[in-house]
């Protein structure tokens, strides 16, 4: 196959050393502010980046009290997680209020540069990524599908796990809280000689809110690096998880004010043959070899070979449905990269390819005991995407940036139905050809302000599901080649200023028009198809502020305007469901004496339209409050670092929920709607210790 040669030549060159290039450490070294890698795909100052961008370390989440990444993240501007679990098991985040039952499949996520999205219609489960392994998260607003195509609308979020430098350090933690939480990690990050190391181990217990809703994760990595010599870098990094889950269904509002903790069956109404034993287990794999060639004046050639495996298996009884799946994903991403003066003016250009091979198969059975096998299906996605992205100093202060990519994506397969002969397909594919492109403008002003304009097309491809009919159900189009791509256009601006030296403020304004997305039309009872439908806009605004008083506190907070609505056909006008219009963090880190810090948050999110709410005519999904209190104690003893910490999450005992279904569409008049009830008050506290 072409392509592969081409990958294989590119892999040949990171081996080759041009004759005369120079070793990395000509270069006088250069001193730079915080840095990121996901905006561009190489090291770049945040300032410099023409994106709303947030970076969270290791240290901010020691001190969070979090154990989970979605804990992490759901307090940042412009994201919004939804759950059917009540924790972060089920967990599906809405980035910049994309709205709607799949917003995952626009939102990208990464573990050091390798896809974690899913090819069929599910999110990633946030459970994976144990939090000891996490050295930074990288969080990039609006669109990036130059750099990282599909999936790359609403931003992108790099996941930096940890890699070894220095004398040895080892770190051990516990904490425990409120319906059996407790979270035991440990730890060791070093280097000797050329090589770097760390290893990282988590287990993460939660019996849940809810009545049926425990979950048990248990998972680590490993990171191994080694300098051959000035030219050459090379390292491996591994990681696994297995998650275990239970599903606690839905409530009325009804059941969900008298005890929002109970389990219940569903309403008859709802067609559903509810049983109490719906749960799930996850298991996951991901493997990144890392090559770095430098080459001095030349630039620099980076090539990763990729791999990850994601086996899932789910018992639904409450639906008659068991199935496992079982996908891999196959990966070489090679990029160069070129930092060189033109006629005086500093200019980096990227050049990269993406590769990824990612096989899919389902199979369905009767029982749990999956005595019989049902149907199979077995799919496959293969796509390949080469880029460019160019950064030109029109003047010192004045960055001009402007990218390109095209990819191509196959999606193939067959499904064998057992019982059901009629949803049975031979193998068929379906060919999406997919470009993007983009273009910015920075201006830099003080010493660490900027203004930028940014203006982006974006794509997303099919999920597999949406494309082939396997899940049993008796659609008019068992496999649909006139499906398309989803794709958009972008367009915001934005500052980030200092008025004062300790005083930051952030604002981006941004709108994105979507089209061809796909929508779900019935053709008949129990038959339909997707097509490409919808056209929807997205207006917002993001605001956020950071002011520290030294020695006596910190105040911090942002503030999210989404604005989502249809712009054509029967639901013009209308809003997308799951998006609320105002959301708001704010928080003050008190510096008290005796090592002591005191940080009050407060949360909140407006109210939005349920799920499948088309028409917007049904009850929305109320507003909430959330009161958050914390307590940290931070002494050292010698090279011993210790940190006490008790926290006190929704102090107020709000009954709210996350997620909820508007359900006369689907079921007709007198349905229920339907709600997924969060935790109320929580308390939890913990021991970690570094040496």
């Amino acid at each position: 196959m072409k392509k592969v040669f081409v990958l294989v030549l590119l892999f040949s060159l990171v081996s080759f050393s041009p004759l005369h290039a120079e070793s990395k450490n000509d270069d006088a070294p250069v001193t730079m502010e915080e840095v990121v890698v996901t905006a561009t795909r190489d090291k770049e100052e945040i300032r410099k980046v023409p994106a709303n961008v947030t970076v969270i370390t290791a240290e901010e989440i020691s001190k969070s009290g979090a154990t989970t990444v979605v804990e992490v993240l759901d307090k940042l501007e412009s994201i919004q997680f939804h759950t059917s679990s009540g924790n972060s098991s089920q967990a599906y985040i809405d980035m910049r209020g994309i709205g709607g039952d799949n917003p995952f499949g626009k939102t990208l996520i990464l573990l050091d540069g390798r896809r974690l999205n899913r090819t069929d219609m599910a999110s990633i489960n946030w459970l994976e990524i144990p939090l000891d392994t996490i050295e930074r998260i990288e969080v990039v607003r609006g669109p990036g599908s130059v750099l990282y195509g599909d999936a790359a609308i609403g931003g992108v979020i790099n996941i930096i796990t940890k890699k070894g430098k220095g004398e040895p350090k080892f770190n051990a933690s516990v904490l425990m809280g409120s319906y059996g939480l407790n979270d035991e990690r440990a730890g060791v990050t070093g280097a000797t000689g050329k090589w770097t190391y760390a290893l990282n181990g988590e287990n993460n217990f939660n019996f849940g809110y809810r009545e049926r809703s425990k979950y048990s994760a248990q998972g680590g990595g490993f990171d191994l690096g080694y300098s051959a010599n000035d030219l050459l870098n090379v390292s491996l990094g591994v990681s696994f998880n297995r998650a275990d889950y239970q599903l606690p269904g839905a409530l009325t509002k009804q059941q969900m004010e008298q005890n929002p903790r109970q389990y219940q069956n569903y309403p008859p109404a709802l067609y559903s043959t509810a049983t109490p034993d719906d749960d799930g287990r996850d298991k996951y794999t991901n493997i990144n070899l890392g090559i770095k060639s430098f080459w001095g004046s030349w630039g620099q050639l980076e090539i990763n070979f990729l791999y990850g495996n994601k086996y899932n298996q789910t018992n639904m009884a409450s639906w008659s449905s068991y199935s496992d799946v079982n996908a891999n994903a196959y990966g070489i991403t090679p990029k160069y990269i070129l930092a060189k003066e033109i006629f005086g003016f500093q200019n980096k250009v990227i050049v990269g390819v993406d590769y990824y091979y990612e096989p899919y198969t389902k199979d369905f059975y009767p029982d749990r005991e999956r005595t019989v096998n049902t149907s199979t299906a077995n799919l496959e996605r293969d796509s390949l995407g080469y880029y460019i992205r160019d950064e030109f100093s029109l003047l010192k202060n004045l960055i001009l940036s402007g990218g390109y990519r095209y990819e191509r994506a196959e999606i193939s397969g067959s499904n064998t139905d057992f019982f059901t002969p009629s949803n049975s397909f031979p193998n068929t594919e379906n060919i999406y050809n997919a470009e993007a492109y983009e273009a910015g403008l920075t201006w830099l002003w003080g010493n660490k302000s900027k203004v930028y304009a940014k203006y982006a097309t974006v794509y997303r491809i099919p999920f597999l599901d949406e494309v082939a009919s396997f899940n049993g159900f008796n659609e008019g189009t068992p496999f649909n080649i006139n499906l398309k791509q989803e794709k958009g256009k972008s367009a915001e601006v934005g500052t980030e200023f200092y008025p004062l030296n300790n005083l930051k403020i952030g604002l981006t304004i941004f709108r994105m028009d979507m089209e061809d997305e796909i929508q779900w039309v019935s053709t008949g009872p129990g038959e339909g198809e997707n097509q490409n439908l919808g056209k929807t806009r997205h207006d917002g605004a993001e605001i956020s502020l950071s002011y520290l008083w030294e020695k006596y506190a910190r105040l911090y907070g942002n503030f999210t305007y989404h604005k989502a609505t249809y712009t054509d056909g029967a639901y013009n006008n209308k809003e997308l469901w799951l998006v609320p219009n105002w959301m708001a963090n704010v928080g003050l880190e008190i510096y008290l004496p005796y090592n002591l810090m005191l940080r009050p948050e407060v949360r909140y999110v407006g109210d939005c339209f349920l799920s499948q709410d088309y028409d917007n005519t049904g009850e929305k999904l109320d507003s909430y409050t959330l009161i958050n209190l914390y307590l940290s104690y931070k002494p050292s003893f010698g090279k011993i670092h210790m940190t006490a910490f008790f926290g006190v999450e929704n102090l107020g005992n709000v009954n709210y929920a996350s997620l909820g279904s508007y359900n006369v569409p689907a079921y007709g008049a007198g349905a229920p709607n339907t709600y997924y009830p969060m935790p109320g008050i929580a308390f939890k506290g913990g021991l970690s210790f570094e040496f």
